[in-house]
């Protein structure tokens, strides 16, 4: 058995795969979490095993993104398992590690897929087109403007008799504006298993055109050689002619058929590049500017709420003041009136 590259322990959850909000734990105790090298397929996986069961098999892509969601928890999507691991650390020092780690992983993942596309543009040099590049697909569009939102932030109309309700008010927005960024999440984490999908089935569009690429210049070498055949017979009837000049005429519809088809594959490597350079990292460091500006929002709200909750208790103690010292002088004023009542009362009696 191999040995583990990084090992560490966490709590482990799984998303809820039927309202992609809520963590399912997949254990009650913290597990074992780590790095493995399969020297066989050349990849790299996050393993963690639960008795005799296999809680994470998480295969690790280029573009897979570890994301600390807070100071002891991160997560990361798997777009083959379809589904999103969290992970819960006892301390923000073993969180920081399992990060660095990720990154290291994923970086010797990229250069290993790269070699493997180096062999695989060798042993086919007639070809040179690596099997992963793919056709991006036009109908697939993360984040369109006609794009329902899943939650939306509701406010009521009602109005506050007193400072405590409207402070209440103030923190269930920031409640809810938190719920809008995490379903805003998991819809970014759905458009990207729709691009992944679109992203194969361009894939068997490329192996098709490979496949009928191989066909055509198959073809075209059976012709070279029918036509090699027909130069050395010699023969001067018109028939053969005939025959030498179709098939020299269907020789070369075919060479421009496989240089349209190359040229054809060539572009769709470059539409792949640019579709994947620009529009995929445009949107998500967007998304990501959006959210960094709504956190730093609800940041400055939740500091004005303190400010005015501060002001309410300082203003709730001086009236609590006022009203211990109006009580201490009706005291004296009672006190005072009960001596006037027993001076009134003797002099009643003295007349």
């Amino acid at each position: 058995m191999e040995q583990p590259i990084f090992s560490t322990r966490a709590h482990v959850f799984q998303i809820d795969p039927a309202t992609k909000r809520n963590w399912i734990p997949a254990s009650k105790h913290a597990l074992t979490v780590s790095y493995f090298y399969d020297a066989t397929r050349s990849v790299y996986r996050i393993i963690s095993v639960g008795g005799t069961k296999a809680i994470i098999n998480s295969t690790i892509t280029p573009n897979m993104t570890f994301t600390k969601t807070s100071q002891k928890f991160g997560q990361w999507a798997d777009s083959r398992a379809n589904t999103v691991y969290g992970l819960g650390f006892a301390s923000e020092q073993h969180l920081s590690q399992f990060a660095e780690k990720f990154q290291e992983v994923k970086e010797a993942a990229r250069v290993a897929r790269e070699k493997c596309q180096d062999k695989t543009e060798l042993t086919n040099p007639a070809l040179s087109i690596p099997s992963h590049q793919v056709l991006p697909s036009p109908i697939i569009s993360s984040n369109g403007p006609g794009e329902d939102k899943l939650f939306r932030s509701q406010s009521a109309d009602v109005e506050s008799s007193t400072e405590k309700e409207r402070l209440k008010k103030m923190l269930s927005e920031g409640s809810v504006s938190e719920v809008q960024w995490e379903a805003e999440f998991f819809s970014l984490q759905d458009n990207n298993s729709k691009l992944v999908a679109a992203l194969h089935e361009a894939n068997a569009s490329v192996e098709q055109w490979k496949q009928q690429l191989a066909a055509y210049q198959e073809e075209t070498e059976a012709l070279r050689l029918r036509v090699a055949e027909l130069e050395a017979q010699g023969t001067h009837d018109s028939s053969s002619e005939n025959n030498k000049e179709e098939l020299s005429q269907t020789l070369e519809e075919l060479e421009l058929l496989v240089k349209a088809k190359d040229e054809e594959i060539q572009m769709l490597k470059s539409q792949r590049c640019r579709w994947e350079a620009e529009g995929e990292r445009e949107e998500t460091l967007q998304k990501l500017q959006e959210l960094e500006a709504r956190n730093a929002e609800l940041e400055q709200r939740l500091q004005l709420a303190e400010q005015s909750l501060a002001e309410s208790l300082a203003d709730r103690d001086r009236m609590h003041h006022e009203v211990a010292k109006a009580a201490e002088i009706m005291d004296v004023k009672i006190f005072e009136l009960s001596e006037l009542r027993q001076g009134l009362a003797k002099l009643v009696e003295s007349n």
